[in-house]
């Protein structure tokens, strides 16, 4: 997220000279950049903007919003689904509700309902539908370090 948000402010006049000429344009650069920062960590990283008006707003870009793709194919979590759903309570507060869901074809997966929007994990990839705060990137953080690279070691 770090070299996300670096990489966005590095390119900030581009961005705002791409969505002056058109929001398409800032569309497609800025998932280029996301593009190119996720080759960079091995994973398809992704950014909506379900609100159209918000592609105008480059200051959130990459902290609302994202989706982090590591393995598409993954279809159960590395620790059990209660583990995702018993941290997410710890590190969100007890307004967040997790739930079961995308639950077909063998696959497992939850989703974290707040009061300010939802996450959505599935054993290869998390969307996150809400601005990316300090509560959000600590659950991501474990996200990361427990259920997507559980093998790498930090340092």
């Amino acid at each position: 997220m770090d070299d996300l948000r670096h990489n966005i402010e590095s390119n900030r006049d581009a961005l705002a000279a791409a969505l002056k000429r058109s929001p398409n344009m800032a569309y497609q650069k800025v998932n280029e950049l996301a593009l190119f920062v996720g080759f960079r960590h091995g994973v398809d990283l992704q950014l909506h903007f379900p609100e159209p008006a918000k592609i105008s707003d480059i200051g959130s870009y990459g902290t609302e919003n994202v989706g982090i793709v590591v393995d598409k194919f993954r279809k159960t979590f590395p620790v059990p689904r209660e583990a995702v759903k018993q941290k997410a309570v710890e590190l969100l507060g007890s307004d967040a509700r997790p739930q079961d869901a995308y639950m077909y074809e063998g696959k497992e997966g939850v989703k974290v309902i707040m009061p300010e929007g939802r996450i959505e994990i599935l054993p290869g990839s998390v969307h996150f539908w809400c601005r990316i705060d300090e509560r959000v990137r600590s659950y991501a953080d474990w996200l990361v370090e427990n259920v997507y690279f559980p093998n790498k070691t930090s340092g």
